[in-house]
C-alpha cells in the first residue's frame, strides 16, 4: 500500500506544531486530516477512519486520554493505531496511555517531527 492511501489524523491544538507535522506527513505522501480539540478528534476519527492517529494529551474540550479511551471502546475506531505525542513525560501518564491502548507514547521534547513520521511509517508497515 502506498502512502497516498494512508490517512493520518493529527490531533494537536498547537497550530505551529500541527502545521509542522502536517507538512512533514504531506511531504511523505500521506493524506492528513486535522483536529484541534478532543471533540473534533472523535468526530474526525468516526467520519474519516484514518489509518493512524497522532494524539496530543493536553487538548481543549476533551482530554487526549479520554479521547483515546473513547476510540478504543468504539468498535468502529478500536483497531486504529494511536501514537500519543505529548510533553507529559511522567511514568504514570505514559503507562496510563499504553494501558488505554496507545500503540506508542512519544515525548515531544525527545523527538522531532521527522522521528514521529518515521515511527508512523514503522507502525503502518506492520498493519
Amino acid at each position: 500500500m502506498t502512502n497516498q492511501k494512508q490517512k493520518i489524523l493529527i490531533v494537536e491544538d498547537d497550530r505551529f506544531l500541527h502545521d509542522l507535522s502536517k507538512k512533514k506527513f504531506i511531504n511523505e505522501g500521506y493524506q492528513v486530516v486535522s483536529a484541534f480539540n478532543g471533540k473534533e478528534a472523535l468526530e474526525r476519527a468516526q467520519t474519516e477512519l484514518p489509518t493512524l492517529i497522532v494524539l496530543d494529551i493536553l487538548l481543549p474540550e476533551i482530554d487526549g486520554m479520554d479521547v483515546l479511551e473513547s476510540l478504543k471502546k468504539d468498535p468502529k475506531t478500536r483497531n486504529i493505531p494511536v501514537i500519543i505525542v505529548s510533553n507529559y513525560s511522567d511514568r504514570e501518564r505514559i503507562q496510563q496511555g499504553l494501558k488505554l491502548g496507545a500503540t506508542d507514547y512519544m515525548i515531544k521534547a525527545h523527538f522531532s517531527p521527522d522521528d514521529i513520521v518515521k515511527k508512523v511509517k514503522e507502525i503502518i508497515q506492520k498493519l
